[in-house]
């Protein structure tokens, strides 16, 4: 029993945590990149900040849809990662 109690505490944590980290990393990098392509920068920062809504959606639906826990926070952690260091590139590129 307790073990299957904290499979879904971290599946909770994974889609909550995890879903708001992806949801910032998504609104970071994909707000970036759309204002250095030719979209004004209220529109970059519009379709981004609906895209983040969206991604935080997806990963709720992942955390609890994946086969493990392990599978779930992989699912999130990796393409987080993946947009942070996107927007730390773009953000480098800038300064």
């Amino acid at each position: 029993m307790g073990r299957y109690r904290f499979a879904v505490a971290s599946r909770a944590l994974a889609a909550i945590g995890g879903g708001y980290a992806l949801a910032c990393a998504t609104a970071a990098g994909v707000g970036l990149a759309l204002a250095r392509s030719c979209s004004s920068r209220v529109d970059a920062v519009m379709w981004a900040t609906m895209l983040a809504f969206l991604a935080h959606a997806i990963a709720a639906l992942w955390a609890f849809g994946s086969a493990s826990a392990w599978r779930a926070w992989l699912g999130i952690a990796l393409p987080a990662a993946l947009l942070g260091a996107l927007t730390l590139g773009l953000r480098g590129a800038g300064a």
